[in-house]
């Protein structure tokens, strides 16, 4: 058995699919799971309750962590903390092995250029922060009590129905509606971006690889080096659409933030957009000889599904 929990995300969906090369037995957590897998468990419930992880949990080989939290500072440092208590504490009494899906938020501001799996952990950001403090979570919980576990660690990503993904809320839906994209802080700085597919076949391929724990690991992202109006006229010319964009600068992004909470929680993460933000998977292409999928076929991919 291998359990996901979160399982309604944009990545959860993917990794299901890509976890039926390794089990046919794949249980499916969340508030209300679906099923993506004609033989895939289902299981309904709350993450915060510990004594439901301990259920979600039992039985399983891996269980991969892929949850994602409503984009709100105070929502990740109250709810954030007890999810991964409770899920080490599910994993090292069910002797289950824990891979955690992760963000770049803890890098420090200085390694956003180029990124890499020894980058340091020093964030800026309340976020950051929040990410951080769950990273030392699962190293003492290695330490203290045995805990199996890895990180697999995305870029921003975007791909097919990814609702939350960078390139597809800013750039595509918007030419999709007959509007103009937009780009944060700097569109003429480079901005690497995960295909979700792609993270998702890793991420399975990392839980099912005894040899990858113990490590963090960078999901495999283009090696391309395009900026954001790159980026922006790539998706144009695909769709057949004229490349025009607005850049949302922080003055605008603080405007906006009066008005939503959602832009409000964007103006700390600027220091991602304005300067280059390129990451580096050159272990996994390494280590597993996988090619991730370039940006052009990516953004058709995605434009294709809908």
């Amino acid at each position: 058995m291998q359990t996901i929990l979160g399982a309604g995300g944009d990545i959860g969906k993917f990794l299901a699919t890509a976890l039926r090369t390794y089990t046919s037995e794949i249980r499916l957590v969340g508030r209300n799971p679906e099923k993506v897998n004609d033989g895939d468990e289902l299981l309904s419930g709350d993450l915060l309750n510990a004594a439901f992880v301990q259920d979600a949990v039992k039985g399983s080989e891996v269980a991969y962590l892929t949850v994602g939290l409503a984009y709100d500072v105070t929502v990740w440092e109250r709810q954030w903390p007890v999810i991964m208590k409770n899920t080490i504490e599910a994993c090292v009494q069910q002797h289950c092995r824990l891979v955690f899906f992760d963000n770049v938020y803890s890098y420090s501001k200085t390694a956003i250029p180029m990124m890499t799996e020894e980058s340091p952990i020093d964030p800026p950001s309340r976020k950051g922060r929040v990410r951080a403090r769950l990273l030392h979570m699962l190293e003492a919980a290695a330490a203290a009590d045995g805990l199996q576990y890895l990180v697999a660690r995305s870029a921003d990503f975007y791909g097919p129905g990814a609702r939350n993904g960078i390139l597809n809320l800013l750039v595509l839906n918007n030419f999709k509606k007959g509007r103009r994209a937009n780009w944060q802080t700097n569109a003429y700085k480079i901005h690497s971006l995960t295909y979700t597919p792609d993270a998702a076949n890793a991420t399975a391929l990392l839980g099912n690889t005894t040899a990858a724990y113990g490590q963090v690991w960078h999901l495999p992202t283009s090696e391309e080096r395009l900026t954001g109006k790159q980026l922006i006229e790539l998706a144009a010319g695909q769709m057949k659409v004229k490349p025009q964009y607005s850049v949302l600068s922080p003055l605008l992004l603080t405007l906006g933030g009066l008005f939503s909470r959602t832009i409000k929680e964007l103006r700390e993460m600027q220091y991602q957009n304005s300067q280059d933000y390129y990451f580096d998977s050159s272990k996994f292409k390494k280590a597993f000889g996988v090619e991730p999928t370039g940006y052009a076929e990516g953004i058709r991919q995605t434009i294709a599904a809908g």
